[in-house]
């Protein structure tokens, strides 16, 4: 039942203390691992009586694209009075029914209380008296390289099965987590991790620190990094999860400036409207400096800080700003206002390389914004937007970003030898696609430049990767120009490669577009897994041409539509856009951020299965602010997008650096 360490590197390092006489070149006496062994089971036979088996009847067969299985799982008795706590995860599925299998074999149905949605761990409850309550080990008792027992009933056996490591890392996940090397898996997740004494150290659960959501972390799975919440710290929000209300991550509403997080200092960037930070004064600019007492030099200790903290919590935040100590009690909640995407309504003129930036020369307006409204002319170069000088696209975009719907601004434009200001009362991002929209004109260099990299239609492997790809790049290819880049995302079973060339190459030459098809490693589909392989291809294509970074698209068709939803949401820095067809969205997307806007065109026949889905799609992303356009194609089943839809969808495209 016991799975041994593999290393014997901490057995050696005992036998050399406990038996001085033993030298480094000699095997350790015969029982210290007998003995070893001994500890471990005494140890977990402590804690077995608290360890449950939980089953799960019914729910969902996948949670994204995440198999959340049928076989039992674990959780620990916390309460005598027949409270449980074990692992988010293993209700992702949204069972009808809970049963929990005490260790004397008596089972029980059980209810789910609430959930702890920042340490992903949830509360049930037994009608049973008298169970027996572990040990807990003290937190401040924790130290690297201490044995841990990982522990999960999940067999038909009177005994736990084990799996023995070290704790390995402490504070991990934002300071919410203990490591161990311990062997985890959806087996234990929400068994106790126990130490050498027989005291629980922590509950396991598969954590990420890139990710959120019910199934961030199961791709740790056995991969000897674990995650276990501290005992100590469950059993101080047990009184609140009883109350049967969920506990949330608590927000303050600001965005850190960018660099090094842990090297650069913590400045606030944004303030998100109508949240704790704004209501509690604090500015763009201001610094922070300490978090309830605690020191902040850099910018991962502001994570570190609230790692821990939640939705209600009051917290202490001192900022400086210039001279002077700013110190707010800030109140955190669990939701903020979704950000609303914003625009003046131009289309920026696109700079050749080499040009110096002295403003935003307008290529057009577009009808019914406020630019229109406002009078702006194509021509016109914004060179201000209130009292803030502008001199690129980005940087007017960035101003604008900051403001409200509705917010009047005045704009500073050069309109020939002139200088003028015009009044515009900024509005939302339209989901409307202009019927008519020209396109840059592209001439071919000339001269042609030596070092030119290869055009037309090609097929080429990336260094370092098993995955191959082809690309279009137009003929007349001019790297003064910046050209959009669209990822295709082939369906499984067909990367339609034929087909996707013809349709796209006239509108990659007209709109200025490079097109690149990844191909999956296996034929049948996408693996999570690829994901790096897609974004070593868009860097890769990024050093070789001249990439415009706003107008990088993901597109997908049918099921291929999942795993460019999946690109979107991992690589937000990196792409601007997704363009899915026939495809819905199967899991939750993250929260509109100004500084990484993310814009979605779906196409769907009227007539395809999906349809509806795909509506809910659309009111989905519409929700959370995103901008989202869903074009209709009557009378069409589940078939690829006809020209007509293709050709809005380059016209989509070529604006996606509209501000």
């Amino acid at each position: 039942m016991m799975a041994k360490r593999g290393s014997c590197g901490l057995s050696l390092w005992l036998a050399v203390v406990l038996v001085p006489s033993v030298s480094l070149g000699q095997q350790p006496p015969a029982d210290l691992e007998s003995r070893e062994e001994q500890a471990f089971k005494e140890a977990s036979a402590v804690v077995a009586p608290s360890v449950v088996r939980i089953q799960t009847v019914g729910g969902l067969d996948r949670v994204g694209r995440v198999l959340t299985g049928t076989a039992a799982t674990t959780g620990v008795v916390v309460s005598a009075d027949g409270y449980v706590i074990s692992s988010t995860f293993n209700f992702a599925s949204r069972p009808a029914s809970v049963l929990v299998t005490l260790a004397d074999g008596r089972r029980f149905p059980a209810k789910l209380i609430a959930n702890d949605r920042a340490r992903m761990l949830t509360l049930l409850k037994i009608e049973a008296d008298g169970l027996s309550v572990p040990k807990v080990a003290p937190r401040d008792g924790f130290r690297v390289g201490q044995w841990a027992i990982a522990m999960g009933r999940t067999y038909e056996s009177p005994l736990p099965n084990l799996s023995v490591g070290i704790i390995s890392a402490l504070d991990r996940i934002w300071g919410q987590a203990l490591q161990t090397d311990a062997k985890i898996s959806p087996a234990n997740y929400g068994g106790p991790l126990v130490d050498i004494r027989g005291q629980v150290i922590g509950v396991l659960v598969p954590l990420s620190q890139r990710r959120a959501g019910r199934t961030a972390g199961v791709e740790w799975y056995d991969s000897g990094i674990g995650f276990a919440i501290p005992m100590a710290d469950i059993l101080g929000t047990l009184p609140r999860l009883k109350t049967g209300t969920d506990l949330l991550p608590g927000l303050m509403g600001i965005t850190l400036k960018a660099g090094n997080v842990y090297a650069s200092a913590a400045i606030i960037d944004r303030v998100r409207f109508n949240s704790p930070a704004e209501k509690a004064g604090l500015q763009p600019g201001d610094v922070i400096a300490t978090v309830d007492g605690q020191p902040i030099r850099r910018l991962v200790q502001v994570r570190n800080a609230l790692g821990n903290k939640y939705a209600g919590d009051t917290i202490s935040v001192v900022v400086r700003r210039g001279e002077k100590s700013v110190e707010q009690k800030i109140q955190l909640i669990g939701k903020l206002e979704p950000y609303t995407p914003i625009y003046l309504g131009i289309l920026p003129a696109r700079q050749k390389q080499g040009e110096a930036a002295t403003g935003v020369v307008v290529r057009k307006i577009l009808p019914g914004s406020p630019a229109a409204a406002a009078m702006i002319q194509p021509g016109d170069k914004v060179v201000q937007l209130d009292d803030t000088p502008v001199t690129d696209s980005a940087g007017l975009f960035d101003v604008i970003s900051r403001r409200r719907v509705g917010e009047d601004v005045t704009v500073h434009v050069e309109r020939g030898a002139a200088r003028q200001k015009v009044s515009a009362k900024l509005a939302v991002v339209p989901t409307r696609v202009p019927a008519m929209l020209e396109s840059v004109e592209i001439a071919a260099p000339d001269p042609k430049p030596a070092d030119l990299p290869t055009t037309g239609r090609f097929n080429k492997s990336l260094a370092g990767h098993d995955n191959n790809f082809w690309a279009y790049v137009p003929e007349n290819y001019n790297p003064a120009h910046g050209y959009g880049l669209v990822v295709w995302i082939h369906p499984g079973s067909n990367t339609m490669e034929a087909d996707i060339y013809d349709l796209w190459k006239p509108i990659c030459e007209q709109r200025g577009l490079i097109l690149v098809g990844p191909r999956a490693k296996e034929i049948a589909g996408w693996n999570l897994s690829e994901a790096g392989f897609i974004e070593a291809l868009v860097k890769e294509m990024q050093q070789k041409y001249n990439i415009d970074d706003q107008r990088i698209v993901l597109h997908g068709y049918s099921n291929g539509c999942r795993f460019a939803y999946h690109l979107a949401f991992k690589y937000r820095s990196l792409f601007r856009g997704v363009v899915a067809s026939s495809g819905p969205l199967k899991v939750t997307p993250p929260e509109n951020r100004p500084d990484l806007r993310l814009q979605f065109y779906l196409s769907c026949g009227d007539k395809d299965n999906l349809y509806r889905r795909v509506q809910q799609t659309r009111s989905r992303l519409a929700g959370m602010k995103f901008p989202v356009t869903l074009r209709t194609v009557p009378d069409e089943a589940h078939e690829y997008p006809p020209i007509p839809v293709l050709e809005a969808i380059g016209c989509w495209i070529d604006m996606l650096d509209r501000i």
